[in-house]
């Protein structure tokens, strides 16, 4: 067992190629940390939609609930709605904002990749993506370039946190491990997110090699990782407690 606070991106988790993460083949204990900032944490879940809408009409399929509408990413030609889910956590829907310029790079959640959200939307895989907040985004990333993606200040022009993106803008493992947030040292915000009576209960990956994804989870401190369990294709879903009784959102 790793000693509490310990981050590694280690190797030998397996060949993963077959499933699209060669990345995650002969990786070698790059990094270490001693420090407890380094843990990374359950921040949010992602719906990642082709359209705005489209997320909430699922979202309320799902939940019997209507998120209300979040915010704009002017920095990155996106918006959200937004929907706590208990204890700092919160569900995001996130989609490209039509009326947004664009941000001059690629966007974050893969959503530049338009073909390939609405081919995951019409498969069913909607729930895509999680993001994990750390109070030391460059320990968490150092030697992990390859999985997690670059360090992107944010917004470009008053910082106020640092998100972790892969150059092409895609998901991290195509999803299968979370992006990174850091709010120097500031917490999310919940006051002026909607609060109905939504709690996270559990969430799960489906994954066709779970042995190497779950392996790879444990080189990392997570608080709250999702469950690693054998899938035919990657697929994420969560029991989510609601006014109306337990839901399953995917």
């Amino acid at each position: 067992m790793q000693p509490r606070g310990t981050l590694r991106c280690r190797g030998q988790v397996g060949d993963t190629s077959k499933y699209g993460h060669p990345e995650l083949y002969g990786h070698r204990d790059v990094l270490t940390s001693t420090s407890p900032n380094a843990m990374l944490k359950l921040d949010h879940l992602s719906v990642i939609a082709p359209t705005l809408a489209e997320g909430v009409s699922h979202v309320r399929a799902c939940l019997d609930l209507d998120v209300p509408f979040g915010q704009r990413h002017g920095y990155m030609g996106t918006y959200n709605h937004l929907l706590q889910l208990g204890d700092t956590v919160y569900l995001e829907i996130v989609a490209v904002d039509p009326d947004a310029e664009g941000p001059g790079r690629t966007r974050w959640f893969g959503l530049d990749d338009r073909a390939s959200v609405r081919a995951h939307w019409d498969a069913g895989r909607r729930l895509r993506g999680w993001v994990a907040r750390t109070d030391a985004i460059d320990t968490v990333l150092a030697g992990c370039e390859s999985i997690f993606g670059q360090k992107v200040s944010l917004p470009w022009t008053d910082p106020s946190m640092d998100f972790s993106i892969p150059e092409d803008g895609s998901l991290p493992l195509g999803g299968a491990a979370p992006s990174i947030i850091d709010r120097r040292g500031k917490p999310r915000s919940m006051a002026t997110m909607a609060d109905l009576g939504a709690r996270l209960s559990s969430f799960t990956l489906q994954h066709p090699d779970a042995a190497a994804i779950r392996e790879f989870y444990r080189t990392l401190v997570l608080d709250r990782p999702p469950a690693i369990v054998e899938g035919s294709v990657p697929r994420y879903s969560a029991k989510i407690e609601t006014p109306g009784g337990t839901r399953e959102l995917f």
